[in-house]
């Protein structure tokens, strides 16, 4: 029998609601089956809808499971974000004031808070290292620009499966047209250069089907990034991206890096929609 479950629809990363990436949460998904979840999220149709149970680790704070409209997620950055605001906004109690512990199918995450601002730390890559020839000329052809306007490359693979690719000016990145992707997740970036907003911009593509889409602001993307820009000396953190530019969005997103190299990805979010679902 369906039950009433608390229900939000937030916005994340974004200064001004309607204009980050949105985010559908059910906040008590306790119950409910794989199947179950993941027909929800396919009729929610966002890019990802989350669910927040009870978590097995007692480590752990609460537990996530991620959802696009097709397919589960062990670990994405916007859904972290949202759902941590979610939880806190609807009276979940951390163990610690500062430091929210977030369990996924990726493992544990870390999110901190100081004050209203949630920054969660980047995770792990699965995969971190050199693209082949072969690949980034794959790349090169599916986002329709010539190989010698790669400044660089790295796998940046933290979950979803990224490809990071670096251009050398904001008008190459946002004049991309890329065709049908070939299964590959490609995140393009390049230096801003005397923007006062942003000090790079991004772009995030990946397959669904047949189609090519575009994410308007992608955490697990811009984690990853970091890690390789700020690893390999091409960003000096703290920084910011903009990213959702070519959507008509005004995404924003922080990364800050503590002493220990770790990587912390930031920014807003805000509630949209609220009330309950019956599942």
């Amino acid at each position: 029998m369906a039950m009433a479950r608390r229900f939000r629809q937030v916005d994340v990363f974004s200064e001004r609601a309607l204009l980050g990436n949105p985010l559908a949460v059910v906040l008590d998904g306790d119950g409910l089956s794989s199947d179950e979840m993941q027909a929800f999220a396919n009729w929610t149709n966002l890019s990802e809808t989350v669910f927040v149970t009870t978590p097995e680790r007692a480590e752990a704070d609460y537990a996530l499971r991620i959802f696009t409209p097709t397919f589960e997620l062990p670990f994405a950055g916007h859904p972290t974000l949202g759902a941590c605001f979610s939880w806190l906004d609807a009276g979940g109690s951390p163990r610690q004031p500062e430091e929210i512990v977030q369990e996924c199918a990726l493992g544990l995450v870390r999110i901190s808070r100081r004050g209203d601002h949630l920054a969660f730390g980047a995770p792990e890559m699965v995969r971190f290292g050199d693209v082949d020839a072969t690949t980034l000329q794959r790349a090169a052809r599916v986002l329709g620009i010539e190989l010698d306007a790669i400044v660089a490359s790295h796998h940046v693979d933290n979950g979803p499966g990224w490809l990071g690719v670096m251009l050398a000016d904001v008008s190459s990145v946002l004049d991309i047209a890329p065709g049908p992707l070939e299964g590959l997740l490609i995140g393009v970036i390049a230096p801003t250069r005397d923007d006062r907003e942003a000090d790079f911009e991004v772009r995030a593509f990946f397959p669904q089907g047949n189609l090519t889409v575009e994410d308007p602001v992608t955490g697990s993307l811009n984690a990853s990034l970091a890690q390789w820009l700020t690893s390999t000396g091409r960003a000096r953190a703290p920084y910011r991206v903009r990213q959702g530019t070519a959507l008509g969005r005004e995404g924003l997103i922080s990364i800050q890096r503590d002493d220990t190299g770790q990587v912390w990805v930031g920014g807003r979010v805000t509630t949209v929609v609220e009330g309950v679902v019956h599942l």
